[in-house]
């Protein structure tokens, strides 16, 4: 069984500890699960400072973000040390920083997109049936929401307006409308309080995984320590290359946040496949190709990719990519010493782990949207202000690669680091809620100070720059960012 998610010197949660301290107190335990030197973490090399004001919430929002962050440019710094053979440079985080980076705030040539889909969202049902709840639905994806509104019976399409899914929803249970979505590969959820999802066979075996599952793949016959030389420039991941085959936050954060510490990411799209608006900002620090994994040419040029990769990232389905010989076993025989690093919705066991998930479906399902509303006294849902699942779990990712990429240096060994959005949820839920007020909306544009401008193959980008600061290293980005195919699949 995993270790406690909260400092266990203490029997307070962390939502009644000092902003600061418990933020400390999350890293150390971070640091410690997994497996990396403690005398790293000596007073000093982290250095905190603003609040989580702008954006309020009952839970510690402004506690998981920031030590995930943290984390991940903890372990930048221990590599940077070892690849230098100097001291640690100093990680500073801001706390509001982290935030306004999890807001995703972006524009595109002064303009803002719309990142949800006018059906997306919350919807009462089960009215006309005598069984009310609620439910949300993510269509943000063409072939998502023509699905949804094939299972009601409505009209496919753009036109369909949302007044007429609500309608149709009162005359349905949530938990109908989410079992049968769940078979045809939609992406719906039911509201579930915290109570009735701790009592989910779901839940039970997301508990029973680590928050940021590290293990190694060829323990028999391990492959050899791969330490690299100083890089030419000083960055602590300059000439790391990493394989990037997620589309949707969780995975592309993860990937960003290590271009943003000099790696070479390289982003695989398929061709043909729809993406969000959100590219834009999540392609920022990467050079991005298409690949079709399905024909011959395809799998010979990632075959070819993978004998120089150090790092290969994927959010599919458990058991997706088996079929194209890229489940972690496979590329580790193939590239002794990788490491393979693996995003998931509901984790890699129990009944749920094939299912389809994102951020605003999970906070529904684990209770997160109800025990919300209720801290506010809302009367209803309340969904957090930002997708603090997504991105907290992108960040745990990277910390959780950078740390299996020390133990390469310093063990040897292929390794399999594993993340998943409820398992991120329950962490979060561990930490405890605070009380609160009727409170503000939201910041909608974050401070200037946060900001930053480049022209790249989308237009001028204005976005938030990564939170994590390497005090005495460069912050730019290896490469401004392209559509898919701006590139070509090489390194």
């Amino acid at each position: 069984m995993p270790t406690a998610d909260h400092n266990t010197a203490t029997s307070h949660p962390l939502a009644q500890q000092p902003l600061y301290a418990a933020i400390q107190a999350s890293v150390h335990t971070l640091w410690q699960q997994a497996g990396l030197p403690p005398q790293a973490l000596e007073p000093g090399a982290l250095a905190l400072s603003g609040d989580g004001a702008a954006y309020p919430s009952s839970f510690c929002l402004d506690v998981a973000a920031p030590a995930a962050v943290a984390a991940s440019g903890l372990a930048s710094a221990l590599i940077d040390q070892r690849r230098q053979q100097q001291p640690m440079p100093r990680v500073n985080v801001d706390v509001g920083h982290v935030l306004a980076e999890c807001s995703g705030y972006f524009t595109v040539d002064g303009e803002q997109p719309n990142l949800w889909a006018p059906i997306s969202g919350l919807y009462a049902c089960g009215a006309d049936v005598g069984e009310p709840g609620w439910l949300r639905i993510h269509a943000n994806f063409a072939h998502h929401r023509d699905g949804v509104l094939r299972l009601l019976g409505l009209p496919t399409g753009e036109a369909t307006p949302r007044q007429a899914v609500a309608d149709a929803l009162k005359g349905w249970t949530a938990q109908t409308v989410e079992a049968r979505a769940a078979e045809l590969g939609l992406v719906v959820a039911a509201a579930r309080s915290p109570q009735a999802w701790q009592g989910h066979p779901q839940s039970a075996a997301v508990a029973a995984q680590p928050l940021v599952a590290i293990t190694q793949l060829d323990s028999d016959q391990p492959a050899a320590a791969r330490d690299w030389p100083a890089p030419a420039q000083h960055r602590p991941l300059n000439g790391l290359h990493v394989l990037d085959l997620t589309r949707i936050l969780a995975g592309p954060v993860a990937a960003r946040s290590l271009a943003a510490q000099g790696a070479d990411v390289l982003m695989l799209n398929v061709p043909g496949l729809p993406n969000i608006e959100a590219i834009a900002d999540m392609s920022r620090g990467k050079r991005s190709a298409l690949l079709d994994l399905k024909t011959p040419a395809g799998q010979q040029k990632m075959a070819t990719l993978l004998d120089q990769a150090h790092v290969l990232l994927q959010a599919y389905r458990p058991g997706a990519l088996d079929a194209l010989g890229l489940e972690p076993q496979s590329v580790a025989r193939l590239r002794p010493g990788i490491v393979y690093a693996s995003l998931s919705a509901y984790g890699r066991s129990g009944p749920w782990a094939d299912r389809r998930g994102f951020d605003s479906l999970v906070q529904t399902v684990c209770g997160i949207n109800w025990a919300e509303g209720e801290a506010f006294g809302s009367g209803g849902l309340r969904a957090l202000p930002l997708q603090i699942l997504d991105y907290s779990a992108g960040f745990l990712l990277a910390f959780g690669i950078q740390a299996a990429l020390y133990r390469q240096v310093t063990q040897g060994g292929s390794w399999h680091v594993q993340v998943s959005l409820a398992r991120v949820a329950q962490w979060l839920q561990s930490m405890g809620q605070r009380l609160v007020s009727a409170a503000p909306a939201p910041a909608s544009v974050p401070p200037a100070a946060y900001l930053e401008t480049m022209d790249t193959g989308f237009g001028r980008l204005r976005a938030v720059r990564h939170s994590a600061v390497l005090q005495g290293l460069p912050s730019s980005w290896p490469h401004a960012g392209q559509p898919p195919g701006g590139d070509q699949p090489g390194w």
